[in-house]
C-alpha cells in the first residue's frame, strides 16, 4: 500500500464511484491506535469476514421469512415484544447477540463437536445444518421447541454426557437428549426424541438449514428406499430408528416444510438451487401414549482407536464433595468441557473458537493440571514446540506478544505439579522462546512512557487497539523466570542470563508504573503507560494472577481491582465494554482470584454471581448480555471459563503461595456449617498429590488433608473464612480452627 502508483489509483477508483478513499480511512482508524508493526491480526479478520459474511446472507433471508421456524436466537431477537428484541434498521449484517449459548457434546479424543443450543436444535458438524424435534397434533397444535414458552434443559454426566432439553405445550409433551457414542469403533451422534400427546399426533425430525450462527446450505436431500435415512447434499448421512411414516421436503421459493406439513402428497427428496432445503420425517404418535425414535449422525469414516469406557478412565481428576449440588455440577461441567476440547491441540470453544491460540491454551493446560487430567495437558504441551519459529516466537497469530510468556510459565506449571524436568525435546525451544522476549523488548534508553516494554501490539482483543499492553509485560516477565527454573539444572548459565533479564524486564515495568502514578495520581495499573483507567485494565491483574508477580496485597494491584469493582462491574459481574460489551465469567473470577489471595472476603460474592450465569447445562458464553442473561460475544461454550471455575474451586481447597500451601482460604462458611465433610482432591501441587476436608465439629473447623508427598511444603497454613488461621508442619496432617 506504500507503493505510490498502487495508492493513487485506489483513490482515483474509489472517487470515480462515489467512495471515501479506502487507504485514507484505514490510515484514520490506525491513527487511534499506537504505531505498531503489526495491525489487527489477519486471522482475526479472516474469521471477521466470514462472520460477516454469514451475517450478510442472514439479514437475506431471515427477515423476509418469519413465518419459518428458525433457531432460538432468531425467534427471540427478531421479535420486537422480545427483551432480546434488536432493530435491524441500518444493520447491513445480522448476527447472533442475544442468545449466543449452546452446549457442545462429544466423546474423549474425539475431534468432532456437535452443539445443542437453548431449545435442543443440534448442530452435529462444524458450523452445519440442524436437526430439530417437533409435535404435530391432528388437531392442528403445534410444539415448536425454539418457540415454547416453557423449555428446561439440563446436561447429563452421570454416565457419558448428554443434553436433554424438554418442552411443553397445551398439551404436547417433547423431549430431546444428544449425545456422542462409539459404533464399532465410529464416532456417532445420537438425537433421541420422546414425545407424548394428549391427541393423535405426529413426532417430526426436521433438518434445518440454519444453527446458532443464522443460515447454513442445504441443496440437496434423498430419502432412502426403505424411508430409513437422508442423505443430505450426498456426503453426510442421518438415520432413522424407523421408518418414516410421512415425509415432506420443500425449497426456499416454496417456504419452509413446516408450512405444507399438512397440505403436500408425500415426497422423497428435494433440491433448492439457493441452498434452502428443508425436509421434515414424521412418525405417528398414538393420543396418550409415550413415542420414541433416535436418529443416528456418523461423525467419522475414521475409526477411533479408544476404550469403549473412555468417560469413566477420564473422570479419575480431582473429585469436588459439597452441600451445594449447583457447585457441584458446575465443577463436574467444566471438566468434561476440558476434557471434550483437548483431542489434541486444546480449544477455546466448540464452534466460533475452534482453534488455536496459545493464550487461551495456556489457562486451559493449566486447568488440566489443577484438577489432574496430566496427560491431557502433556499432550496438548508436546504440539507447542512445532508453532515456534526460527526466531523463537510461538506464533499463534501476530502481535501477540504476551504468547512466549504464557507458553514458559505453563510449561513451568507442568514440571512443577508433576515433578517432571521438562523434556530435552524442549530444552532448545525454551531456549529460544526466552530469548526472544528481551530482544522483542523495546530499549530502556527510549524517552518514552513505554520504553523498556514489549511494542505495541493487538495482544488479548479485549483490551483495546493496539498498545503497549502491561498484560504483555507481565508475561513476559514471567516467562523469563520459568526459564530460568526450568534450566536451573540443565543449563546453569542461561538459567542466569533469564533470570537477570527477567529483573531488568520488571525493574522496567516499575519505572513506567512510576510515571502512571504520578499521572493518574493513584497506584492502580492501567492497561498501558498511555491509557487513563478504562476496563482494559484487567488485563493487568495478571500481575496478581496467575502469575504472582506480586505480592498479595500489594498497593498497585489492589488499587486496580478497586477500580474496576467500584466502575466496570454490573450486576455484580465485571462488565467488559470493549470488543465484549457484556458480562464475563472469566474475567470475573479473575478478579476473585485477586481478592482471595488478599484475604478478601468480597471474592465469594464474584464467585457466586459467575454460578448463577452459568446455563442450565453448566456452561458460560464467553460474554454475557446483562439484559437476556444470553450470550453476547463469542463462544456460547467458552472453555476457558470452564478451566477457570475449575482452577477456582481448586484454589479454593489448596493453592501456592511463596514456598508453601494454603488451605481452605476458599471454603465458604456456609458449606461448614452443615456439619458435612467438605472435600476435594487429589489436587496436585509442587509437593505432591492432596486431598483437603473440611468438617465444622463442637470446638471448631477440623481440617485435615491426605498428601502423598514428593518433598513437603516447609508450611501449611489453613485457613477458613469465619475461623482463625493456623501454620503448621506439612506432617501434621490435620488442625481444628476456632471461631473468629
Amino acid at each position: 500500500m506504500k507503493w505510490l502508483p498502487w495508492r493513487y489509483l485506489v483513490k482515483q477508483a474509489a472517487r470515480k464511484h462515489g467512495f471515501l478513499d479506502p487507504i485514507a480511512l484505514l490510515g484514520r482508524v490506525h491513527s487511534f491506535a499506537q504505531p505498531s508493526e503489526v495491525g489487527e491480526p489477519i486471522e482475526l479478520l479472516r474469521a471477521g469476514v466470514v462472520f460477516h459474511a454469514r451475517g450478510l446472507i442472514n439479514s437475506r433471508v431471515i427477515q423476509h421469512n418469519l413465518d419459518w421456524v428458525w433457531p432460538f436466537w432468531i425467534e427471540r431477537q427478531f421479535n420486537p415484544l422480545d427483551p432480546a428484541f434488536i432493530p435491524r434498521a441500518f444493520s447491513i449484517t445480522h448476527i447472533n447477540l442475544s442468545h449466543r449459548n449452546w452446549t457442545a457434546v462429544g466423546h474423549p479424543d474425539v475431534d468432532e463437536l456437535p452443539v445443542v443450543d437453548p431449545r435442543g436444535l443440534l448442530t452435529p458438524f462444524f458450523d452445519s445444518w440442524s436437526l430439530d424435534g417437533w409435535l404435530l397434533a391432528e388437531d392442528g397444535r403445534c410444539l415448536l421447541p425454539s418457540r415454547a414458552e416453557w423449555a428446561k434443559q439440563r446436561q447429563q454426566l452421570a454416565s457419558g454426557q448428554s443434553v436433554i432439553t424438554e418442552c411443553r405445550h397445551e398439551g404436547l409433551y417433547l423431549k430431546t437428549e444428544a449425545w456422542v457414542e462409539l459404533d464399532h469403533g465410529l464416532p456417532v451422534c445420537k438425537f433421541r426424541l420422546n414425545a407424548k400427546a394428549d391427541a393423535d399426533a405426529s413426532l417430526v425430525l426436521a433438518l434445518r438449514p440454519s444453527n446458532p450462527e443464522g443460515v447454513s446450505f442445504i441443496h440437496e436431500v434423498k430419502l432412502s428406499e426403505d424411508r430409513r435415512s437422508w442423505v443430505v447434499d450426498d456426503t453426510r448421512a442421518v438415520s432413522f430408528s424407523e421408518p418414516a411414516k410421512r415425509h415432506h421436503v420443500s425449497d426456499y421459493r416454496q417456504g419452509d416444510v413446516h408450512i405444507h406439513l399438512n397440505e403436500r402428497e408425500d415426497q422423497t427428496e428435494g433440491r433448492c438451487d439457493v441452498g434452502m432445503v428443508t425436509a421434515a420425517a414424521l412418525f405417528p404418535v398414538s393420543a396418550g401414549e409415550e413415542r420414541e425414535m433416535t436418529a443416528t449422525i456418523p461423525l467419522s469414516d475414521t475409526p477411533a482407536q479408544l476404550p469403549a469406557d473412555a468417560w469413566e478412565t477420564e473422570r479419575k481428576h480431582a473429585r469436588l464433595e459439597c452441600p451445594e449440588p449447583r457447585y457441584t455440577e458446575l465443577y463436574e461441567a467444566a471438566v468434561a468441557s476440558l476434557i471434550l476440547h483437548s483431542p489434541d491441540d486444546v480449544y477455546p470453544g466448540p464452534f466460533t473458537y475452534k482453534r488455536f491460540w496459545f493464550r487461551d491454551a495456556a489457562f486451559i493446560i493449566d486447568s488440566l493440571l489443577s484438577v489432574g487430567l496430566t496427560q491431557r495437558a502433556e499432550r496438548a504441551l508436546s504440539r507447542f514446540p512445532a508453532r515456534q519459529t526460527l526466531g523463537g516466537y510461538f506464533r499463534s497469530q501476530e502481535g501477540e506478544w504476551d504468547a512466549n510468556g504464557e507458553v514458559l510459565w505453563v510449561l513451568q506449571r507442568y514440571c512443577q505439579l508433576t515433578g517432571r524436568p521438562p523434556d530435552p525435546e524442549w530444552w532448545g525451544p525454551i531456549v529460544k522462546g526466552a530469548r526472544w522476549i528481551p530482544r522483542k523488548r523495546l530499549s530502556d534508553d527510549l524517552n518514552e512512557p513505554h520504553a523498556g516494554l514489549l511494542p505495541a501490539g493487538f495482544s488479548a482483543e479485549h483490551l483495546g487497539p493496539n498498545d503497549y499492553y502491561y498484560w504483555d509485560d507481565f508475561w513476559g516477565v514471567a516467562g523469563l523466570k520459568a526459564a530460568a527454573e526450568l534450566l536451573k539444572d540443565e543449563d546453569p548459565k542461561a538459567s542466569a542470563e533469564f533470570a537477570e533479564e527477567a529483573e531488568k524486564f520488571q525493574a522496567a515495568i516499575d519505572r513506567t508504573l512510576k510515571h502512571c502514578e504520578q499521572r493518574l495520581k493513584r497506584p492502580a495499573i492501567p492497561a498501558s503507560p498511555h491509557r487513563r483507567m478504562d476496563a482494559g485494565a484487567i488485563g493487568s491483574l495478571a500481575t496478581g494472577y496467575p502469575t504472582r508477580l506480586s505480592e498479595p496485597k500489594d498497593p498497585r494491584l489492589l488499587d486496580t481491582v478497586e477500580f474496576l469493582l467500584e466502575r466496570c462491574f454490573v450486576k455484580g459481574a465485571f462488565y467488559q465494554d470493549m470488543i465484549h460489551s457484556g458480562l464475563n465469567a472469566y474475567l470475573t473470577l479473575h478478579v476473585a482470584q485477586v481478592l482471595l489471595r488478599a484475604d478478601d472476603p468480597r471474592y465469594l460474592e464474584l464467585v457466586d454471581t459467575v454460578a448463577d450465569l452459568a446455563t442450565s447445562t453448566g456452561q458460560w458464553p464467553e460474554a454475557i448480555h446483562p439484559a437476556t442473561g444470553g450470550g453476547c460475544m463469542g463462544d456460547g461454550h467458552h472453555v476457558w471459563a470452564a478451566a477457570e471455575w475449575a482452577i477456582m474451586i481448586r484454589n479454593w481447597f489448596v493453592r501456592e503461595e511463596g514456598d508453601g500451601l494454603i488451605l481452605a482460604s476458599g471454603v465458604p462458611e456456609r458449606w461448614v456449617e452443615g456439619g458435612q465433610p467438605v472435600r476435594f482432591g487429589p489436587a496436585p501441587t509442587p509437593y505432591g498429590a492432596i486431598t483437603v476436608t473440611a468438617q465444622k465439629t463442637d470446638t471448631g473447623v477440623s481440617v485435615h488433608w491426605e498428601a502423598d508427598w514428593r518433598d513437603a511444603p516447609s508450611r501449611v497454613e489453613v485457613r477458613v473464612p469465619g475461623y482463625q488461621a493456623q501454620t503448621v508442619e506439612a506432617e501434621q496432617a490435620s488442625v481444628t480452627l476456632k471461631a473468629v
